[in-house]
């Protein structure tokens, strides 16, 4: 991040927090159509690998978006107060400062929650197509 320059990490910063908003509402949202609902379990699947598996080694609830973003914040002078993203969303938009833990909880309830319908939701959905094709044959 060293070698960016002033301007290129504002730019980052303000990448970061809108493409990772995006993301959380993506994650939150997108099992809710059928168009989104397969990158949706995709997106799911990949935020389940990074706080799971590279959690092993980063610490549970790794998030490389996350840390990127806080690498920028850093080289920016900006030292985030918080570990969690959600965290950081809510008291930089609202000046809330809820517990982190609360926060942290809340995240993996609503996660969790979509994880589990958008698994449900693209089953239904791949035992349809399958009994589809089946009739055609």
């Amino acid at each position: 991040m060293e070698n960016l320059s002033h301007s290129s990490l504002i730019f980052l910063d303000y990448f970061f927090l809108v493409f990772h908003s995006l993301y959380c509402l993506f994650a939150v949202f997108g099992w809710m159509w059928n168009k989104t609902r397969f990158v949706h379990l995709i997106t799911s699947l990949l935020t389940l690998f990074s706080w799971l598996i590279m959690g092993i080694w980063y610490g549970l609830g790794y998030c490389f978006l996350t840390d990127l973003h806080w690498d920028v914040r850093l080289a920016l002078g900006k030292a985030p107060k918080s570990n969690s993203y959600i965290h950081f969303l809510i008291r930089e938009t609202t000046g809330f400062d809820l517990p982190a833990a609360l926060v942290d909880q809340a995240v993996v309830l609503v996660f969790s929650a979509c994880f589990l319908l958008t698994i449900s939701l693209n089953l239904i959905e791949y035992k349809k197509k399958r009994q589809n094709d089946q009739k055609r044959k």
